[in-house]
């Protein structure tokens, strides 16, 4: 007897957003969506929750939650496979649960608590997660609370909205919860890899190992005003594309990310280099620019002479090992 394929991720993201929104005036969500996006773009720490209520909230997990499940997805492709085995997760300051779907989805069997202190972003998440398997609970959380145990914490998309002594405390907060490890993501902007920077710095301090995507434990070789990023891609909705009035049927989402462990974990020491950008493809060649183990950052040109390192050279992408485990 045959089966239907289970719908892709994004897609099931996708069908959840616009059955919540069906039926919600566009104007005033246009209007959200144009403001979330300009202070999100002026930056700096806020001093009240930017989402001040349904509308902002809704507003937001229309235009941002595809883009966010679409990096976290990529984060977790690209190290979970080095990570002890993961039962639960908490994800702190999840708003909508963008990272908590990501999360299920590699680990259907986790127990998963998105913790945030916008009532309604919480509402809304569990709207969301009412069609999907899996346990998600939605907790309302105030910042200097107690943080649940976890095997692995998720701090996505938060850093940004705190002042840098608000940003330090939620990082400790966050390696204090977790048994098993600590998962940080930000947009990938000089200003978002700073922010990376630092919570890297704190993981070290506090005795744990950077497991990806940076290859070794040493200072980050990659220089200002260059900045380590990677890069997802996002299909846009019909809705998507009317709110942020885009025309083009996807966006490419650019995010900075650390995934740390325990010191005492015993994990695999890194052999492969992490592709720091698009590989170059000509004729006959093809050039990667690389973060090594060495804790250096250089460009590689694989040739066709090379024959299978070739092969495999021009089937990588940014964010993958090189050469390919």
């Amino acid at each position: 007897m045959s089966t239907t394929p289970t719908r892709p991720l994004d897609l099931r993201l996708r069908d959840a957003l616009d059955a919540a929104a069906a039926g919600v005036p566009r104007a005033p969500l246009a209007a959200s969506v144009d403001r979330l996006i300009g202070r999100y773009r002026e930056g700096g720490a806020a001093s009240a929750p930017i989402l001040g209520g349904a509308t902002d909230v809704m507003a937001y997990a229309l235009y941002r939650m595809p883009a966010t499940l679409a990096a976290c997805t990529n984060m977790l492709r690209h190290s979970a496979f080095r990570l002890p085995e993961i039962t639960s997760v908490t994800d702190l300051g999840g708003g909508t649960g963008a990272a908590a779907w990501a999360a299920q989805d590699r680990w259907p069997d986790a127990r998963i608590a998105v913790l945030d202190q916008v009532g309604e972003a919480l509402q809304l998440g569990r709207q969301l997660r009412a069609a999907e398997r899996g346990s998600v609970e939605f907790v309302r959380w105030q910042a200097g609370s107690p943080v649940p145990a976890a095997d692995l914490v998720t701090v996505s998309y938060v850093l940004s909205e705190l002042d840098p002594a608000a940003q330090d405390a939620l990082v400790r907060a966050a390696i204090g919860a977790a048994v098993g490890a600590v998962a940080i993501i930000e947009p990938g902007t000089p200003s978002g890899h700073q922010r990376i920077l630092a919570a890297r710095r704190a993981l070290l301090e506090a005795g744990w190992q950077a497991v990806a995507p940076c290859p070794h434990q040493l200072e980050c070789p990659v220089r200002q005003p260059d900045w380590c990023h990677f890069s997802a891609r996002v299909e846009r909705s019909s809705v998507h594309r009317q709110l942020k009035g885009g025309e083009l049927g996807h966006e490419d989402e650019k995010f900075s990310y650390v995934v740390a462990v325990p010191g005492g974990v015993d994990v695999p020491e890194a052999d492969a280099a992490r592709v720091l950008r698009h590989p170059v493809k000509r004729k006959g060649l093809v050039e990667l620019q690389l973060c090594r183990p060495d804790g250096t950052a250089s460009r590689e040109v694989v040739t066709k002479r090379q024959g299978a390192a070739y092969k495999q050279a021009r089937d990588v992408r940014w964010g993958d090992e090189w050469p390919p485990l």
